[in-house]
């Protein structure tokens, strides 16, 4: 039996953390969980009032503990232009950033290959590949000032299980793990640590699109998942270029069958 990870919360008081997709499922609950440890969470969605919502519990935390703060912002992952000018928002009021999750994606259809339309294709690639890639480029340098720069990409076992129907989300999976990779090779012998983070079936929004005769009780829910993100983002993390797996709770070099 696989033991039980160790899931302590870091102390992330004066920890800068800039989360995607924070609107709803596994980014919001990330987003609350890093704000709960004392982080200030720059949280992106294009969706406000998922962010206000998320607002609101940040808020009525800090209330009760006396921790966590999140700034706002509403922005869709494919405003490329908008990614680089958020980069330099960060820098210019806190001229670092210490956690990075790349978590906004998309699905895109379940369906054969030789029958996907190219403007989705070209869509699951902008949103869950290039927008990535943007994102990574912009906040790099932000990483590097860090004293324990974290940086996190969301990825799913289905960029190497070859699953029917699946072709576009995988191939796009696929890729951020290599982005992923090539950064945390770049970086090695610095601060920064860059791993994959692989969620696992989760009750979210996605999901219920590929699943949708699934029943959703059987399913973790989101808020159980986003507990493993600390393990990802503690500054005394000593792993980079891995993936870590929710549902073992490890940390290995692929998600082939081991």
């Amino acid at each position: 039996m696989t033991p039980a990870p160790d899931l302590t919360i870091p102390d992330l008081t004066g920890r800068i953390a800039l989360v995607t997709g924070a609107s709803r499922g596994i980014g919001y609950f990330i987003a609350k969980n890093l704000a709960a440890a004392g982080a200030h969470v720059v949280a992106v969605a294009r969706t406000v009032g998922g962010l206000e919502e998320l607002d609101d519990e940040i808020r009525a935390e800090r209330a009760r503990t006396g921790k966590g703060e999140a700034t706002l912002v509403p922005l869709d992952i494919t405003d490329m232009a908008g990614i680089d000018r958020l980069g330099g928002a960060i820098h210019d009021r806190w001229k670092k950033l210490d956690i990075m999750v790349a978590n906004a994606a998309v699905l895109g259809v379940i369906s054969p290959i030789g029958h996907v339309e190219a403007k989705t294709f070209e869509k699951v690639m902008t949103v869950n590949v290039t927008s990535t890639w943007r994102l990574i480029r912009s906040v790099d340098p932000l990483l590097r000032f860090s004293d324990a720069g974290r940086a996190v990409v969301v990825t799913s076992s289905n960029a190497h299980t070859g699953q029917a129907f699946w072709g576009p989300y995988a191939a796009s999976k696929a890729a951020v793990e290599a982005l992923a990779r090539s950064w945390a090779a770049e970086t090695a012998n610095e601060p920064l640590r860059v791993n994959a983070f692989d969620p696992g079936r989760t009750r979210t929004a996605m999901r219920a699109q590929a699943m949708p005769g699934e029943n959703p009780e059987t399913v973790p829910h989101p808020s159980e998942t986003a507990r493993h993100i600390m393990r990802l983002v503690d500054p005394a993390l000593t792993e980079t270029g891995k993936i870590y797996q929710a549902k073992t709770g490890r940390f290995v070099s692929s998600r082939l069958p081991e």
